[in-house]
């Protein structure tokens, strides 16, 4: 029986294709992409998904009252489609504890920086790569982790750093994140749950 998966996003989708890319090479450990959901028409991962065969959703957060609302109505979907696994790649809501309660330590989200610094509420995007520069960091980097009911609070499957240059813009460091350890890290990890082989005890993930 493979896992399966449900990719939730609002954007681009470059992490997602980090994990159709995997798929195709036999990478995700068993698992298996059946379904993308955006919390946005027309976000340009939806057409990552149709490139790989992959069924794509549209639930959109605007046609709901509030984070909760679309939270409940996530997780109906999830159930429908008999998810087994919730990633989440760049989806820009913020869900309320009805997912997590649905899904313990089985969503997994890629934050990138080195958490627990730069998290939390109001740290996404570019903002998140700006006050590491600010700070004047030496080192960044991204974090794999499974999604808690704190913002960014849950445990820590996957951690890898990047040099910060001294010319680094918020630009440049977003990219080499996500070029050098956001679209290897997600896979990796997505893998060893598929695998069976993450244990989770209190803040500590175990890998077998």
């Amino acid at each position: 029986m493979s896992t399966k998966i449900a990719v939730l996003v609002s954007g681009g989708g470059t992490n997602l294709q980090a994990l159709l890319d995997a798929q195709a090479q036999g990478n995700l450990g068993g698992g298996e992409i059946v379904a993308v959901i955006s919390s946005k028409v027309g976000a340009y991962a939806l057409q990552r998904a149709a490139n790989a065969g992959v069924a794509g959703f549209v639930l959109p957060r605007k046609e709901y009252a509030d984070n909760r609302a679309y939270t409940v109505a996530m997780v109906e979907k999830l159930r429908k489609l008999q998810i087994d696994l919730v990633v989440l790649a760049g989806c820009m809501v913020i869900f309320t504890e009805e997912l997590v309660k649905a899904y313990p330590n089985a969503i997994i989200n890629v934050h990138p920086a080195l958490i627990p610094a730069f998290c939390g509420e109001g740290y996404y995007g570019l903002r998140v790569h700006e006050a590491a520069l600010r700070y004047g960091v030496k080192l960044s980097g991204a974090t794999v982790h499974f999604v808690s009911e704190e913002c960014d609070g849950g445990p820590i499957i996957a951690q890898k750093s990047v040099a910060v240059l001294a010319d680094d813009t918020p630009e440049t460091l977003q990219r080499r994140i996500m070029e050098e350890v956001e679209w290897k890290l997600l896979p990796e990890a997505v893998a060893l749950f598929c695998q069976g082989r993450i244990t989770v005890k209190g803040r500590r993930v175990i890998i077998k």
